[in-house]
């Protein structure tokens, strides 16, 4: 059975961690390849390949991707609402 603590609670999981080290659980342990939090999702929009063009060189002008640029386009709208 295993040592480490199984609670659902943040609060008890955040107590167990201040009061127990890692390495005292090494043989438990185990790699995982999948993600295990997953903080962002990706949205795909389709755009003209004129408007691609232009979101290109703007963010080569700023010296970011477009993918930077349209995050932040879009956060922006977000913040402003």
């Amino acid at each position: 059975m295993s040592k480490i603590s199984q609670t659902d609670s943040i609060q008890e999981l955040a107590h167990f961690w201040d009061t127990h080290d890692l390495t005292d659980f090494e043989d438990e342990l185990e790699e995982v390849s999948e993600k295990v939090f997953d903080s962002q999702a990706v949205i795909k929009i389709h755009l003209p390949s004129e408007d691609v063009e232009t979101i290109k060189t703007l963010a080569k002008a700023k010296g970011i991707s477009s993918d930077a640029l349209i995050q932040e386009w879009v956060l922006e709208r977000i913040h402003t609402l």
